[in-house]
């Protein structure tokens, strides 16, 4: 699939089709007694269709949530009608529009609040916790996360209280279930070649992960001092070219175009067996490879490790950052404001954590006041 196809998509058939609107008598009084989630809308509760193939189990798999936004209109009806009608709406595009089985996330949040359950069976394992649905949220990560997404459009504005709310309740659910803490929760865009889940939002997920925490009684123990974007060779878009970037910086000659390569896997593997660290067989850039092949950086730094710094942080609400390769005012800028945002000095050099914070990782210093 090309980077944004499916967010064009989901722009494009908005309103293509008029759905009728199920009911509140739609979800069963016994259904909803059976559940240990009964504020969750199944997909009988809001009138799926079958999916087109059967639907696959991952057991034991899922060690992290990435969040999404639809790319709709922020509508401003927040019924439980226009939730049911977005479910419908997103389960025709991926189904028609995709081809797939069903609706690509597991779970739904709307703009009014109600939370949706997306792919068949999502609600079934959530409440065993030990296994999840195979989704088609996001490539290279969809036996592994549980994809969540959150009616609008958020690169200019943030979602209205409702929706916040019914997010963190989820991601608390989710968490509880799964075995998983506020430091497993990351963006769409921290994986893949989107504007996704948008700038103002994700600008936010700082203060997402400490309500998650905080609800969740987490103590300072539970949260590692990072916690990266662990990326491997099913996964593009920038944050591999942050890597390729930083690999060439290393010596490697690699080629920086957000795909990954042979050449890639090759090289990461080198440099984890040159710094003791056990190769990985998909070239996964584990915490520990991260953690030695970022450099530090002062002022004064110019070349491919100030592009990755340039790469990583500028698509992401700082379009005055140029990929020039020069530590330059509107970079350390930028740096500056991101430190803020994760609870690190602000003293714009760039050190391992901040590295961290930039590329889409979680940093045990965004969790200050509440550990």
């Amino acid at each position: 699939m090309v980077p944004f196809q499916r967010r064009t998509l989901l722009k494009a058939t908005v309103g293509a089709a008029t759905v009728a609107v199920v009911g509140e008598t739609a979800l069963s009084t016994a259904a909803q007694a059976a559940s240990p989630f009964p504020w969750i809308i199944d997909c009988d509760g809001w009138g799926a269709k079958p999916p087109t193939s059967d639907i696959v189990l991952s057991h034991g798999t899922t060690r992290k949530i990435i969040i999404h936004h639809t790319a709709y209109p922020n509508s401003t009806d927040y019924s439980r009608e226009q939730a049911v009608w977005l479910a419908q709406d997103i389960q025709r595009l991926h189904q028609v529009g995709n081809g797939w089985a069903d609706s690509g996330q597991h779970f739904t949040v709307s703009r009014g609040g109600y939370v949706l359950e997306g792919r068949h069976r999502s609600l079934e394992t959530l409440a065993s916790g030990t296994s999840q649905v195979v989704s088609a949220h996001c490539p290279g990560q969809n036996t592994m996360s549980i994809g969540i997404e959150n009616e609008g459009t958020y690169i200019d504005e943030t979602p209205p209280e409702a929706l916040w709310d019914s997010l963190v309740r989820l991601c608390v659910a989710i968490s509880q279930q799964y075995g998983l803490g506020a430091h497993n929760i990351f963006g769409h865009w921290d994986f893949r070649a989107t504007l996704c889940p948008g700038a103002a939002f994700y600008a936010q997920f700082p203060q997402l992960r400490r309500e998650i925490a905080t609800a969740l009684g987490t103590s300072a123990g539970d949260i590692p001092e990072r916690t990266w974007a662990d990326i491997y060779s099913s996964i593009g878009g920038p944050v591999v070219r942050v890597a390729q970037w930083l690999l060439k910086y290393r010596g490697y000659n690699i080629a920086v175009t957000g795909a990954w390569s042979a050449a890639m896997t090759a090289a990461i593997q080198d440099w984890q067996i040159r710094n003791g660290l056990p190769p990985s067989p998909d070239g996964t850039i584990t915490n520990a490879t991260w953690d030695c092949l970022v450099p530090e950086l002062d002022k004064d730094a110019t070349g491919d490790a100030v592009s990755a710094v340039q790469q990583a942080i500028g698509h992401k609400g700082y379009p005055d950052v140029a990929l020039n390769g020069i530590y330059d005012h509107a970079t350390k800028m930028a740096v500056k404001d991101l430190q803020e945002l994760h609870g690190l000095d602000t003293n714009g050099k760039v050190d391992v954590n901040t590295w961290c914070a930039i590329t889409g990782g979680i940093v045990r210093d965004a969790f200050k006041g509440i550990l």
